[in-house]
């Protein structure tokens, strides 16, 4: 059995971590973990409800760090598609070193306002029991959220999916070996 693998998909909605953190994981046989599928199962029960926004942050990355520990102990690899910052990273990169696993952040951006809102109001997810991402959400969310500042490689969904996959595939081969 190799080392454990955790590739950390991040960055703002539409900007393509949903489709390569799952064809990724397709292609290598491992669970992906979609932070907004977690969400939507929460949402039908009330749990988010009333919840201040840092304390449903905080929910959202320990479920996802709870799912990714998990795969660890069972010395597997794990795939995330899911929005962190500096201090998750962290902690998570803290949890796979104490597993022994290796882990890597891909940071998703669209360079292109009007190609990143044309992704966004152009997408049905369909994910039960969550809502669809308006280009407000977006907005709001670039105000808030800081990108990460450790090693990371970033891909732009101005290009192709079939390109940014071929950059992730290049970018966990020349960093495994």
């Amino acid at each position: 059995m190799g080392v454990p693998l955790v590739v950390v998909f991040t960055g703002l909605p539409g900007t393509g971590k949903s489709t390569l953190a799952d064809r990724l994981a397709t292609e290598f046989g491992v669970p992906a973990f979609a932070g907004d599928w977690l969400l939507g199962a929460l949402a039908p029960y009330g749990v988010l409800n009333d919840l201040p926004r840092p304390t449903s942050l905080a929910l959202y990355r320990n479920l996802l760090g709870t799912l990714m520990t998990r795969q660890l102990l069972l010395r597997q690899s794990a795939i995330l598609d899911c929005i962190i910052d500096d201090e998750t990273a962290d902690l998570w990169g803290a949890r796979v070193e104490q597993a022994g696993g290796r882990i890597f952040f891909i940071t998703c951006v669209c360079s292109d306002d009007a190609v990143h809102r044309s992704r966004v109001e152009g997408r049905v997810r369909g994910i039960p029991g969550w809502h669809e991402i308006d280009w407000g959400h977006v907005q709001r969310m670039r105000a808030e959220q800081r990108s990460l500042s450790g090693p990371h490689l970033a891909v732009d969904a101005v290009h192709s999916i079939e390109h940014n996959l071929g950059v992730v595939r290049q970018y966990l081969d020349l960093a495994r070996a």
